[in-house]
């Protein structure tokens, strides 16, 4: 088909890709005829200068009539954006893909470094070795981590090193300084931390062991991904504490005013989305 021009949310155009679609739906566990019918009708809508949220939108909203499930893996990018517009439930999410991991995790920690004290996102344990992680949530799907973002928690790591705290595995320091992120990393920035050590995992980046597949791998999904719940419903939740659809249940879906019928579909959508893929 001709080449149609796809504007994205950082204000740049690009050639619509029929693979990178089909790609995206492969990765939210769309099966191949569903992949194949979807991609047909989002490119019988496909007009010069759509925006990849009104393409995003148009696949969405076929997969939740037919694929509900699917809809809600393929929306997760949406679904972080809206945990926020405060971090915590987005590292409270990281946390818990670290305990899937077989991590030991404690979360918002004060540790005094070398210099200055430091309050830490998240401090995970596994095999004798001490990490500290960086949490950087971004509410606008437009931003990045940039090299700046990489070098400050390289600096952070670097005076917390050699410190030594007490936990259930031990007295030790800290063997390496995590980035995490639900944004793109630049290139600059993952250069950089492959040649310091520093770990960083963004949307699509490391290959293989990126935020979305280590998400879907764990079947931690936010509640922020069911599809049968509004924008407040949601929002509701998030600023009650309650973070993952794995915590969901029925006594918490009626204080927010779901029917007995409702909220039984919610509890199956949840249970679903809750399999590790």
């Amino acid at each position: 088909m001709k080449s149609i021009q796809i504007l994205k949310a950082s204000g740049e155009k690009e050639p619509f890709s029929e693979r990178k679609l089909k790609n995206s739906l492969s990765r939210s566990g769309a099966p191949e005829a569903v992949i194949q019918q979807t991609v047909q009708k989002v490119e019988s809508q496909l007009y010069p200068g759509m925006t990849t949220d009104e393409l995003y939108a148009t696949a969405f909203r076929l997969l939740k009539k037919h694929r509900p499930n699917v809809a809600a893996r393929y929306s997760l990018k949406k679904s972080i954006l809206l945990m926020g517009p405060s971090g915590h439930p987005f590292e409270t999410l990281i946390a818990e893909v670290l305990r899937f991991q077989g991590f030991e995790v404690q979360s918002r920690q004060v540790v005094q470094g070398r210099c200055v004290k430091h309050e830490l996102d998240v401090i995970a344990e596994k095999e004798g070795r001490r990490i500290m992680v960086e949490c950087k949530f971004h509410h606008e799907q437009s931003l990045k981590v940039d090299i700046k973002t990489a070098l400050y928690v390289q600096a952070r790591f670097e005076d917390l090193h050699s410190t030594e705290i007490i936990s259930k595995t031990g007295t030790r320091g800290f063997d390496q300084g995590w980035l995490v992120t639900n944004s793109k990393i630049t290139s600059d920035a993952t250069q950089y931390a492959r040649c310091v050590g520093l770990q960083a995992i963004g949307w699509d980046y490391p290959l293989g062991g990126s935020l979305p597949l280590l998400i879907d791998r764990a079947g931690l999904h936010p509640v922020t991904s069911l599809t049968l719940l509004n924008k407040s419903q949601k929002v509701n939740l998030i600023e009650k504490g309650l973070v993952l659809c794995k915590d969901i249940s029925g006594p918490i879906l009626n204080n927010i005013g779901l029917s007995k019928e409702k909220v039984a579909s919610v509890l199956e959508e949840s249970k679903k989305l809750c399999q590790t893929n």
